[in-house]
């Protein structure tokens, strides 16, 4: 295939759709038969994967990695930063921390071109390999104020020639003053690279829409390249627990089994319930009421970026005590990474990693002592869990180091080590993020609770692929990929 520009998908302002749009064009070129892969310099996210070279990415790249049917490398996000407060960060540069940071620490006392020579030490490493680069921003690439600071938007398109697409989110309103007052407000070098606009998630009769286009394209002589509809049939993985908002919910009394997924304030990794969501006899939902949680029938303890803090949260909001209850009732209770910390006995802290606090009382409901360390695990796995033969697989992405002092281990790796802790049937812990997509253990929870729902032989892979597709026939539906692929030629 010919060589072609990487473009770059830049927005508005954040969550306007840039991820999902950016995996709908990885797979639509994937389709047309070239080598795409992902780009995303600077990632701020607490729902990071590990890649099989054992480092840390963003999982929105990994997810488009999957779109574009290749392992995801953590090139793809160089830079990510992942909140440990509303303040401070922790900084993985090339898929290993360099420590935590705060916001003025980040901004202001980093050395911004190195930063962006790794970013693009890494881009050149992609590029090289794959064709082309599907590219992503972060945020508003309007924010005048940040603009010396940028290393993701703009001056990636300039460094990297890259024709870029604005995307605007209509459903949030005012897309005309925010798509006009971006491109308005770029330098004229910038303004040029600016190739297409898309708007994204409109609602209703795009006839409707017609007049607003033109007049988009008299406004600011660009071309709407694209106006698509929102869809709530196409399931692929968001990027950041915004989407939480839309996933809270209640006990419902329709004979669905309900399961409660703790929402704590420094919550990762919301994906491991995907596929518990997928399934017609379950009803999951998030939830920081100690009522809502006490009446589930399972509870999950999910991972945390702040694990003592979040730890001390549950307490603060009744939810620790609501957790008890319902492990007190005989209901199954689960935790996953800082979940399964939180419900053992004790977390040391002698490091500081997460702040002053050098040790607190865990839950107790497992009988295991976790102690912070600086290093991160960052591994996918395969494992066989509490004695079935199945193989499942997973992943870790941890800071710290748990002993058992009771109870045996849940899963024995494919390295003949082992992981988490089984105190009966209903109460366990582990590490390892992903450990709900496999069937082996849904059945052995339901089992174990005596609750019924069907776990059918669900390809969790072959659903995804399927998604994928979906979403990129959606996109290709209705924008001018003519247009996109002319901009994307390389110069004569």
């Amino acid at each position: 295939m010919n060589k072609l520009k990487p473009i770059l998908f830049v927005g508005t302002g954040s969550d306007v759709g840039k991820s999902v749009i950016n995996a709908a064009f990885c797979r639509i070129f994937k389709q047309d038969g070239y080598s795409p892969a992902p780009f995303k310099a600077q990632n701020m996210s607490l729902n990071s994967f590990a890649s099989a070279e054992g480092l840390e990415l963003g999982r929105a790249q990994a997810v488009q990695a999957e779109a574009c049917g290749i392992p995801c490398l953590s090139a793809m996000n160089p830079i990510l930063l992942k909140p440990t407060s509303h303040t401070k960060a922790q900084v993985v540069l090339n898929g290993k921390p360099m420590g935590d940071q705060t916001a003025q620490e980040y901004f202001l006392k980093t050395d911004r071109d190195f930063l962006f020579a790794e970013a693009m030490k890494a881009w050149r490493s992609l590029d090289a390999k794959y064709n082309p680069i599907v590219m992503e921003g972060a945020g508003s690439i309007s924010e005048v104020n940040l603009w010396d600071k940028d290393i993701t938007n703009m001056r990636v398109a300039l460094e990297t020639g890259s024709p870029t697409i604005l995307i605007a989110d209509i459903d949030r309103g005012g897309v005309f003053g925010s798509v006009y007052g971006t491109i308005k407000l770029l330098p004229e070098a910038e303004r040029k690279l600016i190739k297409g606009i898309l708007i994204n998630k409109f609602r209703g009769d795009i006839a409707l829409f017609h007049d607003g286009r033109k007049m988009l394209e008299d406004l600011t002589g660009i071309p709407v390249i694209g106006v698509v509809p929102y869809f709530t049939d196409i399931h692929v993985e968001q990027e950041d627990s915004v989407v939480i908002d839309y996933k809270r919910g209640s006990v419902q009394d329709n004979g669905q089994v309900n399961v409660a997924v703790v929402l704590l304030r420094h919550m990762s990794n919301f994906t491991d319930f995907n596929m518990l969501e997928r399934m017609p006899d379950v009803n999951l939902y998030y939830s920081a009421n100690p009522e809502e949680i006490a009446k589930a029938d399972l509870v999950l303890v999910p991972g945390s970026k702040n694990t003592i803090s979040d730890l001390m949260y549950l307490r603060e909001r009744g939810l620790a005590k609501a957790i008890l209850q319902a492990a007190e009732a005989g209901k199954g209770v689960y935790g996953i990474c800082g979940g399964y910390q939180i419900l053992g006995e004790e977390i040391r802290d002698p490091h500081h990693v997460e702040g002053d606090i050098e040790a607190i009382p865990g839950l107790g409901l497992l009988p295991v002592v976790t102690t912070l360390t600086k290093e991160k695990r960052t591994v996918q796995t395969e494992f066989r869990f509490a004695g079935r033969d199945e193989s499942c697989s997973g992943y870790e992405i941890h800071m710290g180091t748990t002993e058992l002092k009771g109870g045996q281990p849940l899963c024995t790796l494919n390295d003949g080590s082992t992981d988490g802790c089984l105190a009966s049937p209903k109460l366990w812990g582990s590490y390892l993020h992903g450990i709900l997509d496999n069937k082996a253990v849904v059945e052995e929870m339901l089992k174990a609770n005596k609750l019924k729902a069907e776990v059918t032989e669900f390809d969790y892979a072959k659903f995804k692929e399927e998604q994928y597709n979906k979403l990129a026939d959606h996109v290709r539906g209705y924008v001018n990929m003519d247009y996109v692929y002319s901009v994307m030629q390389l110069d004569e």
